[in-house]
């Protein structure tokens, strides 16, 4: 999604009001409960948010120079360094070693990278087109944020095809993007 991302790719950019980031903070949390206790350490009620329209109708949210979500439709979507800020807000899946390279190139994860030896997928079963956290094998910080392309359960049991479609990953556009800049 963010592969080729850059200036280009920005509309334009505009300060949101305080009632449209309340409204956003609440979509935040309602999408992931487990960030509500600290939504106003990544949103400050004080600070300014500002709005940063870019092409196919993705919306950045930046507060102080670093964008912290995304939206694509509806999807509210935390940014990598947003995640390890606050790891253990978000639903998590694990890849094998030799997914890594394929993940920080940009491919979607194929089903057998969550299911092989190394890989962790969690014991409750995750809905399909959730967003969720790809971490790797050995590694301490998430390396990509994707939408399940089917329930965790699914991908268990199939174990073939496209099992989470990558939205954001280390290296990409929006990781290098810099607000100040």
């Amino acid at each position: 999604m963010f592969k080729k991302f850059g200036k280009a790719e920005i509309h334009s950019r505009s300060n949101i009001k305080s009632s449209a980031q309340r409204g956003l903070k609440s979509n935040f949390a309602s999408q992931y409960p487990d960030i509500e206790p600290i939504v106003d350490a990544i949103i400050p009620k004080k600070s300014q948010a500002i709005l940063i329209k870019c092409e196919d109708k993705i919306l950045l949210y930046s507060v102080e120079n670093e964008v912290v979500v995304f939206q694509t439709f509806d999807d509210i979507v935390p940014t990598l360094k947003t995640v390890h800020k606050y790891p253990d807000c978000f639903q998590k899946v694990q890849v094998d070693r030799g997914a890594i390279k394929f993940v920080l190139s940009g491919a979607n994860v194929m089903c057998p990278g969550l299911t092989s030896a190394g890989a962790k997928l969690p014991d409750e079963n995750i809905e399909k087109d959730s967003i969720v956290t790809i971490y790797a094998e050995g590694k301490e910080n998430a390396l990509a944020v994707g939408r399940l392309t089917m329930s965790t359960d699914d991908i268990k049991a199939k174990n073939k095809g496209i099992g989470i479609e990558l939205l954001h990953y280390l290296g990409d556009g929006l990781w290098l993007h810099s607000e100040s800049a």
